[in-house]
């Protein structure tokens, strides 16, 4: 069954989530694993010599609610994807108005958490971000990533990590926007009712002589 333009369009939508989706996880995830599984979203940095330490890391579960939000919603939209395409292709199927129902309750939802995880990444980078450049070491966070860290190894890249994820949440909060609005439309077109046949339609004319025979012509 040939998809219709809206249904078309959500697809592609879709797969710039997924691809948003999987770029903040991966980034937040590779991020709280070079700090050796801390959290640094609302961290304090301290400094150990001449070198960084992070001193009070966030609760591991919030970088783990964060990525894995991310993450499930990326692996949603890509489920989606592949369903559509298998569907589209082999099986006669159709979305009618429940499944649009669902459909806009879980992108609400998904619009809902994206919000959540942008707000947690942009507040809690910035948090961390003042308490380095506070420690007059540095004059701003992506130059903490030039200098030296406590255990070595320590937050390599993490400005860049952090500021990839919260760009990418941002961007994947658009799109579920986007979708959830041309579901909306999608929804309401699906239960718009169907304006009532007048009597010099085709289709009326059509019924009624099948029962009563054809009218004679007016001249």
């Amino acid at each position: 069954m040939a998809l219709s333009w809206p249904q078309r369009v959500e697809l592609v939508l879709f797969a710039a989530a997924f691809l948003c989706g999987a770029v903040a996880a991966a980034a937040l995830t590779r991020t709280q694993g070079s700090f050796s599984g801390s959290c640094p979203l609302y961290g304090v940095a301290a400094l150990n010599g001449s070198s960084l330490a992070l001193s009070h890391p966030s609760a591991p579960s919030l970088c783990y609610f964060v990525a894995g939000a991310s993450g499930l919603l990326a692996l949603y939209c890509l489920l989606l994807l592949l369903f559509w395409v298998y569907s589209s292709c082999i099986e006669d199927s159709h979305r009618g108005p429940l499944g649009l129902r669902i459909a806009l309750a879980i992108s609400a939802l998904a619009a809902f958490l994206l919000l959540v995880t942008a707000c947690i990444l942009r507040f809690g980078t910035s948090c961390l971000c003042k308490s380095i450049i506070s420690l007059s070491a540095v004059t701003s966070c992506p130059e903490a990533q030039k200098i030296s860290w406590t255990p070595p190894g320590t937050a390599v890249q993490f400005y860049s990590n952090l500021h990839n994820a919260e760009t990418a949440s941002w961007v994947n909060l658009v799109l579920w926007c986007v979708i959830l609005v041309l579901q909306a439309v999608q929804w309401k077109m699906e239960t718009a009712p169907c304006p009532p046949l007048a009597k010099r339609d085709s289709e009326w004319s059509s019924e009624t002589d099948a029962l009563f025979g054809p009218r004679p012509p007016h001249y």
